[in-house]
């Protein structure tokens, strides 16, 4: 072996340690509710069990709680997503499973929706569910309140009534876009003073000259420039759920790609 294959190969080793090392301890699918984080009294965690699964009784859709102690220095995305995966939330063949995770500790919450109901619950419903519904009462440190009204929410979008959730979503939408609108005007606006002082500066430094280039076209520069027009070359302003057999509870071996929403408080 080499000096240059046995490097490649620690590299390879150490790479494999760290990935490894990297890999979140993901807890046991023990329930519809797993509070880890024990952030729900019995009676609170029994009444929001009692509500998923009378839904998934209903509908089959598997939604599912869990609160963490930590996230072991991942984002809430990856650790929704892969423990998602894990526990394989909803059916196989309709990737109708969500679970809603929260993580005091890093004060983050996250809606994971399954495949099959993106189209249902929406990247924008399940914002506007943690930012009007879940992460007013967690910051008030009512975690129980917070997570039960975003189950209500979750359950009662995926119950097909949605209106309400829907016009939160465009009022948001309506916000983010005024907001972005201002953002816009406020860099117009620099942008244009910058070109004014730009411009002011070349005239401090002894005026600007017009130059003719071979195709007729006219250009202005400065007069210290060195610019020149070469041959041919120069400047240009353009560019281009739960069916276990056994009585236990466990997933359906459904799956998520990412879709749902984030937030914190």
């Amino acid at each position: 072996m080499t000096v240059l294959h046995a490097v490649a190969l620690l590299l390879l080793l150490l790479w494999s340690h760290l990935a490894l090392a990297a890999d979140p301890s993901y807890p046991a699918l023990t329930g519809r509710v797993v509070d880890g984080a024990n952030l729900l009294a019995p009676d609170a965690r029994q009444r929001i069990e009692d509500k998923l699964k009378a839904h998934e009784d209903k509908t089959s859709d598997q939604v599912v709680v869990a609160t963490v102690p930590s996230l072991q220095d991942v984002t809430v995305e990856d650790f929704a997503n892969g423990l998602f995966r894990r526990w394989k939330l909803g059916e196989k063949a309709r990737n109708n499973g969500v679970l809603l995770i929260v993580a005091p500790k890093e004060r983050k919450v996250r809606i994971e929706v399954g495949y099959g109901l993106e189209g249902a619950l929406t990247d924008a419903l399940s914002k506007v569910i943690i930012t009007t519904a879940i992460a007013p009462k967690f910051k008030t440190g009512d975690f129980a309140g917070g997570i039960e009204a975003g189950v209500d929410a979750i359950l009662t979008i995926l119950a097909g009534d949605a209106e309400e959730w829907q016009r939160r979503a465009e009022v948001r939408s309506d916000e983010s876009s005024l907001g972005e609108d201002i953002a816009v005007i406020i860099a117009m606006v620099f942008i244009f003073l910058f070109i004014v002082a730009f411009l002011r500066g070349l005239s401090q430094q002894g005026g600007v000259r017009r130059h003719r280039l071979r195709n007729g076209q006219w250009v202005t520069l400065p007069q210290s420039t060195g610019w020149n027009t070469g041959s041919g070359s120069g400047w240009s302003g353009g560019g281009g759920g739960g069916w276990s057999s056994g009585g236990g509870f466990s997933g359906g071996g459904g799956s998520s790609g990412g879709g749902g929403a984030s937030g914190d408080w």
